[in-house]
């Protein structure tokens, strides 16, 4: 059994600490202030499509997930959110995390519906946000089942403690899965991540980072 710990991070929300790996699912400068800034502003807000399509690596917390269903509402923007995760959380890790409580009550009744839908299967969660959550492991899943996405949330634990996720046969089978003009964003800053994910075929470029982080990646098909 995975041991997961909650901590609580500096803008006040909650992250899990895993012992084994020494390693967060968020920063410990902010767990909502890093998705937001990376995957919401860099990502979802970044792309123009009105009715995007969303693949996520990492469900972790579901709160990138939940950050996207909020403004997917308020901006009464259609969509889709597929996302793969090999080890989900146990449903009292999930109610220790205090995500609604901190953004919104209508936060909390997302993410409440986020994790009691149904794995493996596509579920309606609110008017405008559709969701998919892939129990899978991605080195082993061709990705079959998804096509043509138009932003990518890449938020698998960090290169040193997870290297088989960052590999260039990722990250390929992820590029021939992106529509043109798809938006790839990372929290990671590493060159040889830079390099792979630009000889997959994105033209990257390096960005500011969040609260903690010197810079972070963003990469265009």
């Amino acid at each position: 059994m995975i041991k997961r710990q909650i901590i609580k991070t500096a803008d006040g929300s909650k992250t899990l600490y895993l012992p084994e790996m020494d390693e967060q699912y968020h920063s410990v400068n902010g767990a909502i202030t890093e998705s937001n800034y990376v995957f919401i502003e860099k990502g979802y807000l970044f792309h123009k499509s009105k009715t995007p399509t969303i693949f996520e690596v990492g469900f972790g917390t579901g709160l990138n997930c939940l950050l996207t269903a909020v403004l997917a509402e308020k901006n009464k923007r259609p969509t889709t959110f597929f996302t793969i995760e090999k080890f989900p959380l146990d449903e009292d890790l999930i109610q220790k995390l205090n995500y609604g409580k901190i953004i919104s009550e209508e936060a909390r009744v997302l993410f409440k519906e986020i994790h009691n839908s149904e794995w493996n299967k596509t579920i309606q969660i609110s008017k405008h946000f559709s969701l998919f959550k892939l129990n899978s492991d991605l080195t082993q899943n061709g990705l079959e089942i998804i096509d043509n996405f138009d932003i990518v949330y890449f938020d698998a634990f960090g290169p040193d403690k997870q290297a088989e996720m960052w590999k260039p046969e990722i990250f390929r089978k992820i590029f021939r899965k992106c529509s043109p003009g798809c938006v790839f964003v990372t929290y990671s800053a590493k060159g040889e991540v830079r390099r792979q994910l630009a000889a997959s075929g994105y033209k990257m470029e390096r960005l500011p980072g969040p609260p903690g982080k010197i810079h972070m990646l963003r990469g265009i098909k």
